[in-house]
Protein backbone atom coordinates (compact mmCIF):
# COMPACT_ATOMS: atom_id res chain seq x y z
CA UNK A 1 0.00 0.00 0.00
CA UNK A 2 1.12 3.31 -1.01
CA UNK A 3 -0.10 6.63 0.74
CA UNK A 4 0.35 10.04 1.15
CA UNK A 5 -0.29 10.62 4.81
CA UNK A 6 -1.16 8.75 8.12
CA UNK A 7 -4.25 6.52 7.25
CA UNK A 8 -6.96 7.47 10.20
CA UNK A 9 -9.94 5.22 8.72
CA UNK A 10 -8.55 1.35 8.56
CA UNK A 11 -10.71 -0.55 5.78
CA UNK A 12 -10.35 -3.86 6.55
CA UNK A 13 -9.75 -6.11 10.11
CA UNK A 14 -7.24 -3.81 12.37
CA UNK A 15 -4.20 -4.96 13.00
CA UNK A 16 -3.22 -6.14 16.52
CA UNK A 17 -0.66 -3.49 16.82
CA UNK A 18 0.52 -0.32 14.31
CA UNK A 19 4.49 0.43 13.98
CA UNK A 20 5.21 3.80 13.24
CA UNK A 21 8.79 5.05 11.67
CA UNK A 22 9.98 8.48 13.38
CA UNK A 23 11.69 10.92 11.30
CA UNK A 24 9.84 11.22 8.05
CA UNK A 25 6.45 9.75 9.30
CA UNK A 26 5.27 10.76 12.41
CA UNK A 27 7.55 14.27 12.59
CA UNK A 28 10.01 15.43 10.49
CA UNK A 29 13.10 18.50 10.20
CA UNK A 30 11.06 22.16 10.48
CA UNK A 31 13.37 23.22 7.61
CA UNK A 32 16.48 21.44 6.43
CA UNK A 33 19.24 19.55 7.97
CA UNK A 34 22.20 21.93 6.26
CA UNK A 35 19.52 24.97 7.93
CA UNK A 36 19.77 23.91 11.00
CA UNK A 37 23.10 22.52 11.47
CA UNK A 38 24.04 26.64 10.53
CA UNK A 39 21.28 28.15 13.02
CA UNK A 40 23.30 26.57 16.08
CA UNK A 41 27.03 26.87 14.15
CA UNK A 42 25.84 31.06 14.49
CA UNK A 43 25.94 30.78 18.13
CA UNK A 44 29.08 29.69 18.10
CA UNK A 45 30.32 32.93 15.13
CA UNK A 46 30.37 30.16 11.95
CA UNK A 47 28.51 30.96 9.04
CA UNK A 48 27.50 28.31 6.67
CA UNK A 49 26.59 27.20 3.68
CA UNK A 50 22.99 25.52 4.09
CA UNK A 51 23.16 23.98 0.89
CA UNK A 52 26.89 22.37 0.70
CA UNK A 53 25.79 21.44 4.72
CA UNK A 54 22.89 19.49 3.67
CA UNK A 55 24.44 17.94 0.20
CA UNK A 56 27.61 16.46 2.58
CA UNK A 57 25.02 15.69 5.15
CA UNK A 58 22.98 13.03 3.06
CA UNK A 59 26.29 12.09 1.23
CA UNK A 60 28.03 11.36 4.73
CA UNK A 61 25.12 9.61 6.22
CA UNK A 62 24.19 7.45 3.33
CA UNK A 63 27.95 6.10 3.38
CA UNK A 64 27.82 5.50 6.96
CA UNK A 65 27.38 2.47 8.66
CA UNK A 66 24.11 1.53 10.36
CA UNK A 67 23.34 3.02 14.19
CA UNK A 68 23.03 -0.24 15.85
CA UNK A 69 25.51 -1.82 18.09
CA UNK A 70 25.22 -5.54 18.63
CA UNK A 71 25.94 -7.43 22.07
CA UNK A 72 26.72 -4.22 23.83
CA UNK A 73 26.16 -3.27 27.37
CA UNK A 74 23.60 -0.95 27.78
CA UNK A 75 25.32 1.17 29.90
CA UNK A 76 27.58 2.22 27.07
CA UNK A 77 24.81 2.56 24.16
CA UNK A 78 24.59 6.26 24.85
CA UNK A 79 28.34 7.26 24.80
CA UNK A 80 28.30 4.94 21.12
CA UNK A 81 25.26 6.41 19.79
CA UNK A 82 27.21 10.27 20.58
CA UNK A 83 30.49 8.82 18.79
CA UNK A 84 27.91 8.05 15.99
CA UNK A 85 26.80 11.10 15.19
CA UNK A 86 30.36 13.22 16.03
CA UNK A 87 31.83 10.91 13.18
CA UNK A 88 28.66 11.60 10.96
CA UNK A 89 29.21 15.66 11.53
CA UNK A 90 33.10 15.56 10.90
CA UNK A 91 32.73 13.92 7.99
CA UNK A 92 29.83 16.31 7.24
CA UNK A 93 31.88 18.91 7.81
CA UNK A 94 34.91 17.73 6.13
CA UNK A 95 33.20 17.02 2.91
CA UNK A 96 31.60 20.85 2.75
CA UNK A 97 35.27 22.51 3.43
CA UNK A 98 34.11 23.79 6.51
CA UNK A 99 35.35 22.38 10.00
CA UNK A 100 38.06 24.37 10.03
CA UNK A 101 35.93 27.00 10.40
CA UNK A 102 35.11 25.85 13.71
CA UNK A 103 37.01 27.26 17.05
CA UNK A 104 35.97 24.59 19.00
CA UNK A 105 33.94 21.85 17.35
CA UNK A 106 33.43 19.69 20.04
CA UNK A 107 31.78 22.69 21.82
CA UNK A 108 29.65 23.59 18.71
CA UNK A 109 29.27 19.49 18.30
CA UNK A 110 27.85 19.10 22.35
CA UNK A 111 25.62 21.93 21.62
CA UNK A 112 24.42 20.44 17.94
CA UNK A 113 23.87 17.04 19.34
CA UNK A 114 21.63 18.54 22.58
CA UNK A 115 19.57 20.83 20.32
CA UNK A 116 18.37 17.86 18.08
CA UNK A 117 16.70 16.17 21.47
CA UNK A 118 14.48 19.69 21.67
CA UNK A 119 11.42 20.17 19.79
CA UNK A 120 12.52 23.14 18.04
CA UNK A 121 14.37 21.54 15.40
CA UNK A 122 11.36 19.20 14.33
CA UNK A 123 7.77 19.62 13.39
CA UNK A 124 5.01 17.15 13.60
CA UNK A 125 3.08 16.41 10.52
CA UNK A 126 -0.77 18.05 10.41
CA UNK A 127 -2.69 14.36 10.30
CA UNK A 128 -0.23 12.36 12.74
CA UNK A 129 -2.22 13.43 15.93
CA UNK A 130 -5.70 12.92 14.67
CA UNK A 131 -4.80 9.28 13.34
CA UNK A 132 -2.79 8.28 16.18
CA UNK A 133 -6.31 9.60 18.52
CA UNK A 134 -8.28 7.78 15.81
CA UNK A 135 -6.64 4.41 16.06
CA UNK A 136 -5.89 4.46 19.85
CA UNK A 137 -9.82 5.28 20.06
CA UNK A 138 -9.97 1.69 18.57
CA UNK A 139 -8.10 -0.24 20.78
CA UNK A 140 -4.96 -0.78 18.42
CA UNK A 141 -1.90 -0.62 20.30
CA UNK A 142 0.85 1.30 18.69
CA UNK A 143 4.68 1.36 18.74
CA UNK A 144 7.54 2.92 16.86
CA UNK A 145 10.34 1.02 15.12
CA UNK A 146 13.28 3.57 14.16
CA UNK A 147 16.35 3.56 13.31
CA UNK A 148 17.12 6.57 15.30
CA UNK A 149 18.99 7.04 19.01
CA UNK A 150 17.92 7.04 22.41
CA UNK A 151 17.19 10.87 22.21
CA UNK A 152 13.52 9.58 20.85
CA UNK A 153 12.64 9.57 24.24
CA UNK A 154 13.29 13.02 24.99
CA UNK A 155 11.77 14.22 21.30
CA UNK A 156 8.59 12.29 21.61
CA UNK A 157 8.28 14.26 24.91
CA UNK A 158 8.87 17.57 23.84
CA UNK A 159 6.16 17.05 20.77
CA UNK A 160 3.59 15.55 23.02
CA UNK A 161 3.67 12.20 20.94
CA UNK A 162 4.85 9.83 23.72
CA UNK A 163 2.08 9.16 25.81
CA UNK A 164 0.25 7.38 22.12
CA UNK A 165 2.96 4.27 22.13
CA UNK A 166 3.33 1.28 24.38
CA UNK A 167 6.12 0.51 23.16
CA UNK A 168 10.09 1.94 21.79
CA UNK A 169 12.37 -0.21 19.59
CA UNK A 170 15.49 1.47 18.18
CA UNK A 171 18.31 0.32 16.19
CA UNK A 172 20.88 1.47 18.25
CA UNK A 173 18.96 -0.23 21.62
CA UNK A 174 18.29 -3.19 19.37
CA UNK A 175 21.45 -4.23 17.69
CA UNK A 176 19.76 -3.84 14.29
CA UNK A 177 18.69 -1.72 11.91
CA UNK A 178 15.76 -1.42 9.63
CA UNK A 179 15.54 -3.22 6.97
CA UNK A 180 16.92 -5.83 9.23
CA UNK A 181 14.07 -8.55 10.18
CA UNK A 182 15.75 -8.40 13.66
CA UNK A 183 14.37 -5.27 14.68
CA UNK A 184 11.01 -6.05 13.53
CA UNK A 185 11.04 -9.56 15.42
CA UNK A 186 12.23 -7.39 18.55
CA UNK A 187 9.56 -5.04 18.56
CA UNK A 188 6.76 -7.51 17.57
CA UNK A 189 8.09 -9.88 20.95
CA UNK A 190 6.89 -6.64 23.21
CA UNK A 191 3.66 -7.37 22.32
CA UNK A 192 3.39 -11.48 21.46
CA UNK A 193 1.98 -10.72 18.29
CA UNK A 194 2.58 -12.47 14.68
CA UNK A 195 3.56 -10.67 12.09
CA UNK A 196 0.47 -11.01 9.93
CA UNK A 197 -1.17 -9.31 12.99
CA UNK A 198 0.92 -6.00 12.38
CA UNK A 199 1.28 -3.23 10.06
CA UNK A 200 4.14 -1.07 10.12
CA UNK A 201 4.29 2.56 8.23
CA UNK A 202 7.04 4.61 7.26
CA UNK A 203 8.28 6.77 4.72
CA UNK A 204 11.39 4.38 3.14
CA UNK A 205 10.39 2.06 0.93
CA UNK A 206 13.58 -0.28 1.46
CA UNK A 207 13.88 0.45 5.42
CA UNK A 208 10.21 0.83 5.94
CA UNK A 209 7.82 -1.01 3.43
CA UNK A 210 10.34 -3.72 2.00
CA UNK A 211 11.97 -4.29 5.68
CA UNK A 212 8.23 -4.82 7.33
CA UNK A 213 6.89 -6.44 4.32
CA UNK A 214 9.97 -9.55 4.34
CA UNK A 215 9.84 -9.45 8.54
CA UNK A 216 6.26 -11.06 7.71
CA UNK A 217 4.21 -7.40 8.65
CA UNK A 218 1.80 -5.48 6.16
CA UNK A 219 4.00 -2.59 4.86
CA UNK A 220 2.67 0.62 4.35
CA UNK A 221 4.65 3.31 2.23
CA UNK A 222 4.23 6.94 3.04
CA UNK A 223 4.92 9.35 0.85
CA UNK A 224 5.93 13.28 2.50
Amino acid sequence: MNIYELPAALTDQNPQVIFLDAVGTLFGVRSSVGAMYAQVAQGEGVELDIVAIDRAFYQAFAAATPLAFPQQEPEKIQELEFQWWRNLAVETFTLAGSIEQFPDFDKFFLTLYDYFATAQPWIVYPEVVAALTHWRSQDIKLGIISNFDSRIYQVLNALELMDFFSSITISSEAGFAKPEPQIFTTALGKYNCPPTAAWHIGDSLREDYQGATQAGLRGILIQR
